[in-house]
């Protein structure tokens, strides 16, 4: 299946590198291109494409605004934010608006590949310094609620080997699996498929929900 995708960045060099790489690949097309928001959004109505990938500072109607329209007027269509910004104040809004995903413009060109993959899929592909920065407010939100944490605790280590535990904690505070592997002084292909058996057995989609649940139940400390 050929993943359609609109690119949209006020810089031309940005859009055009952009468009070299991923129009080389099989199951990608880029239908269209677009230097502002407002741009982004009536291309992207005309168009339909699968995904977006949005920068968030551009004349008139930041990438974010432009976000929280599209993914309103066009819930089919998927908005991953490609930027430079990892603080809060740019993160955080950008989620609330509605992106599958935020990533950096400075990851290497087949990480984008495969993010924009399972973004198409259906999961959530976020830099983990916004990841952080996600699981940091959920915190927030339940800290004056721990009971309902640690009732909830030994439920869900129950299906969990304790290898498995110590990957999930280690996903929750944002590595990735190459430092999983590191930390853990295992391949990084064992990291892999423990993260898989996390999934399956947690009933989740991807590793940031895994984060966010491991912060929910209290996972993310070391017994």
């Amino acid at each position: 299946m050929t993943i359609r995708i609109l690119i949209a960045d006020d810089h031309k060099m940005v859009r055009r590198g952009l468009q070299l790489f991923l129009s080389s690949q099989p199951d990608i097309q880029i239908v269209g291109e677009a230097a502002t928001g407002q741009e982004a959004l009536e291309l992207a109505a005309a168009l339909q494409p699968d995904i977006v990938l949005m920068d968030i500072h551009m004349p008139g109607m930041s990438g974010i605004e432009a976000t929280q329209q599209l993914t309103a007027s066009l819930p089919k269509v998927k908005v991953m934010i490609l930027t430079s910004f990892t603080d809060q104040d740019h993160a955080l809004p950008a989620i609330r608006a509605g992106a599958k995903g935020y990533l950096l413009k400075d990851l290497e060109p087949e990480e984008l590949v495969q993010a924009v993959r399972r973004v198409h899929e259906g999961k959530v592909e976020l830099h983990p310094d916004v990841a952080g920065q996600l699981m940091s407010q959920y915190m927030s939100l339940y800290q004056g609620n721990p009971g309902s944490a640690d009732e909830q605790t030994d439920d869900v280590r129950e299906p969990l080997t304790k290898r498995e535990l110590e990957v999930l904690r280690l996903i929750a505070s944002g590595m990735n699996n190459r430092a999983i592997a590191e930390a853990l002084v295992i391949t990084e292909k064992t990291v892999k498929t423990h993260v898989t058996h996390i999934l399956s057995k947690l009933d989740l989609e991807d590793r940031t929900q895994a984060a966010l649940y491991a912060v929910r139940h209290g996972l993310d400390k070391e017994a």
